[in-house]
């Protein structure tokens, strides 16, 4: 008995911890796609979207809404990726590509073209075509996208908001054709939707990292 009483004062403690940090966010984020927001056609291509609505000062949304900032926001998804899986999946820039890496090449997992980049007064957004690695079946090299867009909600009254959506579509995942649908669903689907939720989640400290290129750096 002492041991589960233990055991919930220790949950409680995390809980209001947890929630005590979030308050000290300059920003806040809530989940607002779906539960089930992956869905698999029947060739096999696979579209998934996460969505966030993010509340901040309207001055720091102003101050963010730039191409420098827009770049950096890229930069800040694909350092999240290698955080939250402890440095086993890295990201390697190359002139005119992206690898996501397991520890380091030859392993490519997903292999990008380099980022479009779209910033308009009230959206933008950065998409990288995928290009093949070991997570895309043969079918599907050459096909599909990430994308990261980012929508500005009203700028009357304070706090300012942006719905932040991230996108991954006509991607056709090499252990779903290798192990059937169910697979892919019950394993890389679920560690995908869980990864986007925290990156969304992280971005209520309104803090972005610089990009390693750099080349929207100059522009306003």
């Amino acid at each position: 008995m002492k041991t589960v009483v233990a055991s919930l004062c220790a949950l409680l403690a995390w809980l209001l911890a947890r929630d005590r940090r979030r308050r000290r966010l300059p920003g806040r984020a809530s989940i607002v796609s779906p539960r089930h927001c992956t869905l698999v056609a029947p060739d096999g291509s696979v579209h998934s979207v996460q969505s966030a609505h993010l509340e901040l000062p309207s001055a720091r949304l102003e101050e963010l809404w730039n191409p420098a900032q827009l770049e950096n926001l890229g930069r800040t998804y694909w350092r999240f990726l290698t955080k939250a899986t402890l440095g086993i999946v890295r990201v390697r820039y190359g002139r005119h590509e992206r690898n996501v890496v397991l520890f380091s090449r030859p392993l490519t997992l997903l292999r990008f073209d380099p980022p479009r980049y779209v910033l308009e007064r009230d959206h933008a957004s950065i998409t990288w075509a995928i290009r093949d690695g070991l997570l895309v079946s043969r079918a599907g090299r050459g096909s599909g996208y990430l994308a990261i867009r980012v929508q500005r909600g009203s700028t009357a009254g304070e706090p300012a908001s942006l719905d932040v959506d991230v996108e991954v579509a006509n991607f056709y995942p090499s252990i779903a054709s290798r192990l059937g649908t169910p697979v892919y669903r019950a394993t890389q689907a679920v560690v995908h939707v869980l990864v986007t939720h925290a990156f969304l989640r992280s971005l209520a400290r309104l803090q972005l990292a610089e990009s390693r290129i750099g080349r929207l750096r100059d522009l306003r």
